[in-house]
């Protein structure tokens, strides 16, 4: 094999690692988009199956049960252990403003008169013209969807974070 010959053969076999490489890149790029999606879904789909259940301060069960146990259930669905309070929950992840919010994201409130600690927690199920709709344990309701629109919610609203 000449030189010239030798040289244009392992540029062509660069150029086809190169594409493979890329392939395998972008279709875990998008498989990855394909998992986050579905660990998304049962996340919610979990802790919609809390719904109905009362609030119970420090319950983890489904005789009773807080937010940050909600939280903490829903991701425990897909392999995620999270802290058990809303407070150690609330510094995980990467912080998002309420504009961005997605589904399956947590958000964060201070409910208490101390109006910067993190009090309450829920997880974001719609993200909607409508609003941005979210899963909490509520105190006088039980396990329930708001909306953060809400006046008493958007007041409280302190940030959200996303773990998926």
């Amino acid at each position: 094999m000449n030189k010239g010959a030798g040289q244009n053969f392992n540029n062509r076999f660069s150029g086809y690692i190169f594409l493979l490489v890329l392939g395998v890149i972008l279709s875990s790029c998008s498989s990855s988009k394909k998992i986050r999606k579905q660990n998304v879904e049962t996340v919610i789909s979990t802790a919609k199956s809390y719904r109905g259940t009362p609030y119970r301060y420090g319950g983890t069960t489904r005789s009773g049960i807080d937010c940050s146990a909600l939280i903490f259930h829903a991701y425990n669905s897909v392999g995620y252990q999270l802290p058990r309070t809303s407070a150690e929950q609330s510094k995980l992840g990467k912080k998002v403003s309420e504009q961005k919010l997605k589904k399956g994201d947590l958000v964060f409130f201070a409910t208490s008169k101390k109006r910067r600690k993190v009090t309450h927690s829920g997880i974001v199920t719609e993200v909607s013209p409508r609003g941005v709709y979210f899963i909490h344990s509520s105190t006088s309701l039980g396990v329930t969807e708001d909306n953060l629109s809400n006046n008493y919610w958007n007041k409280s609203f302190r940030f959200g974070r996303r773990i998926l």
